[in-house]
């Protein structure tokens, strides 16, 4: 089964109305669910020489996957230990096995986030996981494999599965694509995983904690972290930003936006994985030069402008990328470095 990629329905997270759409898609989603599970079920999954880690998420649309991956990549280069990741590539034409080269390769070919990770690490992109997990085993360059993705996918043993939770908007009304934002039920998710991540775990005033809960409803660990962002941000302080994101929930990076102090935020949302076409790239220009705004972009926005032509060219060279990073507080890093010392000692 592919990955399923959705412009997601505001009533899927409790805005619009959605009542009747919901229960019209609400057999599909049984349906979608039931398929899952009987996957699992008849699966021999591919056992790996190295140790794999798989970073996914419950719900479809963006959690902090990637942030993730790529702190987990600097625990285990802090440890002498060197990771490889593994990712479907998802908007890339590229079926894979490939290693991805940054001097080569572009978004279309083998996705953002691949070519974004690589930066960091060695990035091997396979539509096919078992396929791509043997060629990152044949080339001998890795000590652990961090599965990018992955977690409803039953062809891959995984050492450690690890789950990435939006702290706000957590699991919207609760139901399965294309009713709902789960990828399956999640009572049969939650026996898939080791350890949750709840990102921005601190519940908005009048509304129930997604991460009090999680600690109910799971056995183990719940760690709370969040998506900030780093190095210096004093030019975003007072200054008026025009905004662009065709991420999972581009909410959020603009909410960090306007967390740094900025003057003015201009809002341009697109859908996740967006390919921006020059007509984007003119009215983004544009709209930056009637008010005097600085372009400001998501790294994987920006990687995937990477190598473009034309106005989209022009509008990767005046946009300004926001670096973040995934922190956690003392007693949570402690618990997640035991967990991955933990890996480095395990086969499946």
């Amino acid at each position: 089964m592919c990955a399923v990629h959705l412009d997601e329905p505001a009533w899927w997270y409790g805005t619009g109305a959605g009542t009747t759409a919901e229960r019209l898609l609400a057999p599909l989603g049984d349906l979608y669910a039931g398929v899952v599970e009987r996957r699992f079920g008849k699966a021999e999954p591919y056992r790996a020489s190295l140790p794999v880690i798989c970073v996914g998420n419950f719900t479809a649309g963006g959690t902090g996957k990637t942030p993730l991956t790529r702190f987990l990549i600097g625990l285990f280069a802090a440890r002498g230990k060197r990771a490889a990741v593994l990712s479907r590539g998802y908007g890339g034409r590229s079926p894979g096995p490939v290693w991805v080269e940054r001097d080569r390769h572009a978004a279309r070919d083998v996705g953002d986030e691949p070519l974004l990770i690589a930066a960091d690490a060695p990035v091997m992109v396979a539509r096919d996981r078992k396929a791509g997990l043997q060629a990152i085993e044949a080339a001998g360059n890795a000590d652990v494999v961090i599965m990018d993705d992955g977690l409803q996918n039953p062809h891959v043993a995984k050492t450690l599965s690890i789950a990435v939770v939006d702290g706000r908007r957590g699991f919207g009304n609760g139901r399965v694509i294309p009713a709902g934002p789960l990828r399956a039920r999640l009572a049969f998710q939650l026996g898939l995983v080791d350890c949750i991540v709840v990102m921005g775990a601190e519940a908005p005033e009048g509304e129930a904690s997604v991460f009090e809960d999680l600690k109910r409803r799971f056995h183990g660990p719940v760690l709370s972290g969040a998506v900030a962002a780093t190095g210096d941000t004093s030019w975003a302080q007072d200054a008026a930003l025009l905004a662009y994101a065709g991420i999972g929930n581009p909410q959020r990076f603009f909410a960090m936006l306007e967390g740094l102090g900025a003057r003015s935020v201009m809002r341009r949302a697109f859908s996740d994985h967006h390919a921006f076409t020059d007509r984007d790239a003119r009215r983004l220009l544009a709209e930056s030069d009637a008010a005097d705004a600085q372009l400001i972009t998501t790294e994987k926005d920006l990687a995937r402008l990477a190598g473009a032509k034309g106005a989209c060219r022009d509008l990767a060279g005046r946009s300004r990328a926001l670096p973040i990073a995934v922190t956690f507080e003392e007693r949570d890093l402690v618990r997640l470095g035991a967990l991955m010392d933990g890996v480095l000692k395990a086969r499946v």
